[in-house]
């Protein structure tokens, strides 16, 4: 599939061979015939441009009450309008220079309130003004474009710098158009083609879309019309211009790609870059009076960092350079990449300045004394700086007998190192970060420069300091460093060097059974029984057309080779070389053996590595052997690398590397010629490996972050880098880089300010849902006592608007006209199924965005969403913030007076029989609240919110918040421990807390039988509880503790006894058999929610004593939903459990 650009370049040489009549502009009819085909093919608007507009604009629409926008080159709507309502709204300014007067015409139209339609920017303070003529450099367009403080909030060039061959000159001009604010404004850049070089400008932020893709319908008529606006011209001569246009339509048949789903369109790839400028964009001579410019050539491995254009290239010498660059990138709000290795695909962005490390070489070995008291790898360490490479590192340690896991390729840097480093010593010493004690680096949130952990003295700087909770940041180098500062050096422990036995096998695979036993049985029967000094990696490859596995099995020793699983599996194999650490790196299978060894040397690579269980397993097998099979060149393959060992011995929360349970990691390596660069070659390799990447992730134990990077296509990937330690890992990036200076490397998510109360209102279709929601806003609003912010938005608007794209149907209707909406609701279900289809965690996707979109408000209900447990889905991903579900019910004949199906055939019809209630059985799971939306008028709506919903942000919980006290890094190094049983050793806090459990529970307490609690923290608050209200205490101890008889059940560790203790075997808990009788109705009272094992283990002894689940309620004192508690209930098949919590924390 040819890109756009390669398809103009195409047409333009075939009009220069046919003819030597003069060309001429196009019309603005043709123009327009030509821009309507492309845009309406094109999946940037609803993929990336959209999306990344929104989040770039929503921190400034959130600062300010009023925005003045400049639009340029619009063509007939205005990109902003496809923004949300709420920012829409804000929109007090409007101005456009459309010199095409058939598209300045609609957009004018499209801007224009008329009879019963709203105005797409309702906020307007005067009429949009459009002007007639191209936004130029030189010409004075000041004159009547100003705000009402005589500038520009957002400047906005669309696909509007074509043509422009002065474009540094027209992002001067308009960059000197913005507000002058310390916030300032920004001027945002959309450009085709993926590639844009404005040199001496530093961009405030860029991102790409490598994967956009234009589709046009494949007729005479479209293809004409589509050619003509790529080539940007017609022929002055119409004899001339019809052959030329049969010519033309021909290159595009030729080029283009026939997907099978769209058998009638012509697809081209059409990649996207986005660019934003503020008023720091002309700062670089600043930088460059301070700081070391490269001298000579850029040594890049990774072939799409070659390809990108920088704004400059530094590289100090010493760490006041270092600390310039960080100071200098502070005072201007921009980002900057680092280059250590190489290898990573986003060390160099463009308009971006890039940190060469290369400086920083040098090694330091430091040997203790040997002796029977000594700890050997605590007294050897070395210090290497972060622009050595790691055979330098191997060869220098080899020369006094030691060694460091650093990884399995010796061109590799600091970046590999501080995100894992999986080598061929990683099952005997861990992974490359596992052995790291101590690390000198410039901080991006200050420039001062720290040194954490163990550093020798002669290598901590003068004026170093060391920053508070330093544990906490050590942990996080420990598998996520590049993204917490500019690391100077890494000190690492060291362990005895020893000589190594390579052995290779070659085994050819036939049909796919036969190929599925052999991979089972490597894993099985080799892999799984191979002591820890030993690894196998595998190849899955295909060469000469025929499929090989390949191993090659790497041992550790000081004595002879002993034979190995694979020699009876696969016979002698070659010939068994001993090599020394340095020579190991030459004795992998790829350089020696595959493809002619490294495909002779040159070739380029893209790579992405998941962490895979079991790879003997039907489905995984299944998945590696198709992908050999699909792939697109003769070079590409998979290389898994032997996991397990060392890799797992530490808990997932020892080190910031939180995945450890895998037994391979999987390196989908898409390889071509390197002649090939930029083609269709290279990026169909590339798609293969994200499309293998994407048929792994359902399967894979984690995926390795150190390849990832600011890539759109690596956001899913990146949900998976970190494990349950990505959360933690996200607080720390908001302390530590605040202003995301190094916003490249593995994306992790984002802290922003969010909202403290988040209400899901969910329901069938016509129940009354965001109506609901709107009176409900209005009560928090409206709140006597403070003043309270609440806003209401459908999580469903971009599913929407993405399908109203792809179909034509009226945006505008499917959100206004329920008869409308109702019409398109199985069209829109099924866009929206094939959507999450291929985008697993889209959910996911769009309640962020609409959270982090939102980031103004204290109370936000989300409407439009019709998941199953969505809190226990969601509340995971933002662990700070209260979640509440408030179900809306309505008879089926109210809903269908609203205009709906009443329930008949609607999937999500779960009512009971009659009688008004939900059926919580079929339902399998318990809402928060459930509101019976029958009545007329809104009094109801009102009174349940003062009931049930507006306590929920009651001062009394914030001084009961106030009463836990945090103790970081207890009951070990890098954990904050709230001490929630704190609360009763303050004055009046006990009579607070159960004041509040009193009132915030649901149910009617004169129906509840008994008060539950386990042993030992929730004794104290349901003792208290149980006395205020006065029912009868049931305690639940541990085995052996109660007298007989009693009923039990096993019960797995706590989440606070995997801290204390070393014994993690299953116990049991018990009570008293008549303590609790058949069918009574119960409350659980407890002080922490985390993990949930407690909890379950206590709902399974209360199920066993006769209770049902749907008589049990919880109360919690405080929860921690990064454990993911409410998940673990809802699988164990408690989620028709209601639980409360008074606090919510977000650490761990």
């Amino acid at each position: 599939m040819a890109t756009l650009d390669f398809l103009k370049l195409e047409l333009r040489q075939k009009a220069t061979a046919m003819t030597t009549t003069s060309k001429q502009p196009l019309s603005d009819s043709q123009y327009s015939a030509g821009f309507a085909s492309l845009k309406q093919g094109s999946t940037a608007y609803e993929s990336f441009i959209i999306p990344q507009l929104t989040e770039l604009l929503a921190p400034l629409f959130n600062l300010r009450a009023n925005i003045s926008v400049l639009e340029i080159d619009p063509g007939p709507e205005s990109v902003f309008g496809c923004l949300s309502s709420d920012m829409r709204g804000k929109i007090q300014k409007y101005v456009a220079y459309e010199p095409n007067s058939l598209f300045a015409s609609r957009l004018e139209g499209s801007l224009a309130p008329t009879a019963g339609k709203q105005s797409l920017f309702p906020g307007l303070h005067s009429p949009a003004e459009i002007h007639r003529a191209p936004f130029e450099a030189e010409r004075n367009t000041e004159s009547g474009t100003k705000g009402e403080d005589g500038k520009f909030d957002v400047v906005l060039f669309c696909h509007s710098l074509y043509g422009m061959k002065n474009r540094r000159e027209v992002i001067e001009k308009s960059l000197g158009m913005l507000v002058e604010q310390e916030d300032g404004g920004m001027v945002v850049v959309f450009h085709r083609d993926g590639s844009l070089d404005i040199d001496g400008l530093v961009c405030h932020r860029t991102a790409s879309f490598p994967t956009g893709v234009t589709r046009v319908v494949n007729d005479d008529e479209a293809l004409s019309s589509f050619a003509s606006f790529i080539a940007g011209f017609v022929m002055e001569d119409p004899d001339a211009d019809r052959p030329l246009q049969l010519e033309w339509r021909k290159v595009c048949r030729s080029l283009g790609y026939r997907e099978d789903s769209r058998p009638d369109h012509i697809s081209f790839y059409s990649p996207e870059i986005m660019m934003t400028f503020t008023q720091h964009a002309m700062a670089l001579p600043e930088l460059m009076a301070q700081v070391p410019l490269l001298k000579g050539t850029l040594s890049i491995k990774n072939r799409e960092a070659r390809l990108h254009h920088p704004a400059c290239v530094v590289r100090p010498t010493d760490i006041l350079h270092v600390q310039a660059c960080v100071h200098w990138a502070l005072k201007n709000k921009v980002g900057l990449t680092v280059i250590g290795g190489g290898h990573s695909g986003h060390c160099v962005l463009p308009n971006v300045v890039s940190v060469d490390m290369g400086s920083f070489d040098k090694v330091a070995i430091f040997q203790g004394e040997e002796g029977n008291n000594v700890d050997w790898e605590s007294s050897h360490l070395v210090v290497v700086e972060a622009g050595c490479k790691t055979g330098d590192v191997i060869s220098r340690t080899m020369d006094v007998g030691l060694t460091v896991p650093l990884g399995a390729r010796p061109s590799v840097g600091a970046g590999l190192w501080l995100q894992g480093g999986i080598g061929h010593l990683a099952r005997q010493h861990g992974l490359a970060c596992d052995s790291i004690v101590g690390a000198v680096l410039v901080s991006v949130s200050s420039g001062q420069v720290l040194c954490v952990g163990r550093v020798p003295s002669q290598h901590q700087p003068m004026g170093a300091i060391r920053p508070e909770n330093e544990e906490s940041l050590l942990w996080a180098l420990k598998g996520a460093g590049t993204s917490f500062g500019i690391v100077i050096s890494v000190t690492f422990k060291a362990y005895p060097a020893s000589t190594y036995s390579v052995r290779n096998w070659t085994i050819p695979l036939q049909e796919n059974a036969q190929a599925r036993s052999k991979l089972s049985y490597f894993d099985e029967r080799v892999a799984m029984n191979l002591p820890r000094n030993c690894s196998a990696d595998a190849y899955v490859y295909s060469d000469a057309d025929q499929l090989h596995l390949g191993v090659t099995v790497f041992e550790s020793s000081s004595t002879e080779p002993t034979a190995t699983p694979a020699s009876t599996m696969f016979g002698p194999g070659t010939e068994c070389s001993v090599v020394d650490g340095v020579a190991l790196f030459d004795s992998e299978m790829y350089i020696s053996g595959m493809h002619g060894g490294h495909g002779g040397g040159k070739t380029s690579s893209f790579k992405r590595c998941l962490l895979l269980k079991r790879i003997g397993e039907a489905s995984v097998a299944e998945v590696l052997l198709a992908a050999i099979k699909k792939r697109p060149g003769p070079l590409c393959y998979l290389h898994l690398l032997h996991g397990g060992g060392a890799i797992g011995d530490g808990p997932a929360d020892a080190t910031a590397f939180g995945c450890r349970d895998w037994d391979f990691a999987c390196v989908v390596t898409g390889v071509w010629p390197r002649d090939q660069d930029g083609t269709d070659t290279a990026r169909a390799a590339i798609q293969w490996v994200y499309d293998v990447a994407s048929d792994l992730l359902p399967l894979c134990q984690g995926v390795y972050g150190a390849d990832l990077g600011p890539d759109v296509r690596d956001a899913s990937l990146a949900v998976m880098a970190f494990g349950s330690n990505r959360p933690r890992l996200a607080r720390l990036k908001q302390k530590w880089d605040p202003h995301n200076v190094l916003g490249y490397v593995c994306p992790l998510p984002r802290t922003p300010r969010i909202p403290k109360l988040i209400i899901l209102v969910t329901g069938e279709s016509c129940a009354g849902k965001d109506h609901c929601a709107n009176i409900w806003v209005s009560a928090f609003t409206s709140c006597t006592h403070r003043t309270i912010t609440a806003r209401a938005v459908s999580i469903s608007e971009v599913t929407k608007r993405e399908y109203a794209r792809a179909t034509g149907a009226d945006f505008t209707r499917i959100l206004g006209d329920r008869t409308y909406k109702e019409n398109h609701r199985p069209a829109l279900t099924a866009f929206f199924m094939d959507q999450v289809k291929h985008r697993p965690r889209l959910l996911e996707e769009h309640f962020m965005n609409v959270v982090y979109g939102n980031a103004d408000v204290e109370v936000l209900l989300v409407t439009g969403m019709r998941d199953e447990a969505p809190i226990s889905v969601l509340s995971h991903l933002i662990p700070d913030t209260r979640m509440l579900e408030v179900r809306v019910q309505a008879s089926r004949e109210t809903q269908v007076r609203r205009g709906g199906s009443g329930g008949n055939g609607n999937s999500e019809d779960l009512r009971g029989s009659g009688d008004g209630e939900l059926d919580f059985q079929a339902l399998e799971y318990r809402p928060s609240l459930v509101f019976d939306n029958d009545t007329t008028g809104n009094e109801d709506a009102k009174a349940f919110a003062k009931k049930h919903l507006i306590p929920w942000i009651d001062d009394d919980l914030q001084r009961l918040s106030d009463m836990v006290r945090s103790t970081p890094d207890f009951p070990r190094p890098c954990i904050e421990f709230r001490h929630v049983l704190g609360i009763c050793q303050q004055p009046g806090g006990l009579p607070l807390c159960t004041s509040l459990l009193r009132t915030h529970f649901s149910r009617d307490w004169e129906k509840m039988d008994r008060v539950v609690c386990c042993e030992a923290g929730g004794f104290v608050f349901a003792s208290a509880l149980a006395v205020h209200l006065n029912k009868p205490l049931a305690m639940i101890r541990e085995a052996g503790k109660a007298p007989p008889p009693t009923i039990s059940i096993a019960k797995s560790p706590s989440h606070m006894s995997s801290f204390n203790s070393e014994d993690m075997r299953e116990g049991r808990i018990e009570m008293g058999r008549d303590v609790v009788p058949r069918g009574s109705s119960v409350v659980v009272v407890d002080d922490v929610l985390a993990t949930g094992k407690t909890l379950v283990a206590v709902l399974g002894l209360l199920v066993k004593a006769g209770v049902k689940t749907k008589d049990i309620s919880v109360m919690v004192v405080a929860e921690f939903p990064v454990h993911r508690g409410r998940e673990t209930l809802y699988r164990q098949g408690y989620g028709g459990v209601e639980i409360r919590s008074l606090l919510v924390y977000g650490g761990v």
